[in-house]
């Protein structure tokens, strides 16, 4: 058994109700629940028209999308820091 506490946080996203079970804080779960929330209002004020599975599955996509390029940056980044010490 794992001696890392899980925190057990409620938030809102998009006018649910979610109970969140994780090892990271409190405040760091009710941060990553506002950003998706935030993120599926941007998206839903410019498609009034989706039902919530569909403005969830686009923001999902619009997460990961960010977290390649990101990535991406980082790996590249790395990669020269790499070069540079040789």
């Amino acid at each position: 058994m794992s001696n890392t506490q899980k925190h057990k946080t409620t938030v809102d996203i998009y006018g649910q109700q979610y109970v969140i079970m994780g090892t990271e804080s409190p405040s760091h779960i009710r941060l990553v629940a506002s950003l998706v929330d935030d993120k599926m209002r941007e998206i839903s004020s410019k498609n009034p028209s989706l039902d919530v599975s569909k403005l969830a599955v686009l923001t999902a996509v619009n997460a990961v999308n960010d977290y390649i390029k990101i990535k991406d940056q980082f790996d590249r980044l790395q990669t020269e820091l790499l070069k540079e010490k040789d």
